[in-house]
């Protein structure tokens, strides 16, 4: 089966994308990078060694630290696509990081996008 273009284009082209559509609309990189923090597991270093180390995003999600469990509560359309219907694994994790900056990008409060029971 032939790769998605996706899963090999580097998580550093893409996580100043994410900071750039954040800081847009009046939110910060500390809010992006705790949001990546909470899904994956990943430290600040782990993530600037991926960062650096220009991982391609299928490795990002494959060797992700821990990601969350309650990642499965994330619903909605992104891009089109209903993510709790993505299909294959990869996509639909990288999808519910898409949907969570979106959702950061919409101004929804950070404890509603990290699920925090109220």
């Amino acid at each position: 089966m032939a790769k998605h273009r996706v899963y090999a284009m580097s998580f550093a082209k893409v996580y100043p994308m994410y900071v750039a559509k954040a800081e847009k609309k009046g939110r910060t990189k500390a809010e992006v990078d705790e949001i990546i923090f909470w899904l994956t597991g990943h430290t600040p270093e782990s993530l600037n060694q991926v960062i650096d180390d220009e991982t391609d995003i299928e490795t990002f999600i494959a060797d992700a630290p821990r990601l969350n469990p309650d990642r499965l509560l994330i619903k909605g359309v992104v891009c089109g696509v209903r993510v709790e219907e993505v299909e294959e694994e990869t996509m639909r994790e990288i999808r519910y990081l898409d949907k969570l900056i979106d959702e950061l990008a919409r101004g929804k409060a950070m404890e509603k996008i990290l699920r925090v029971p109220a």
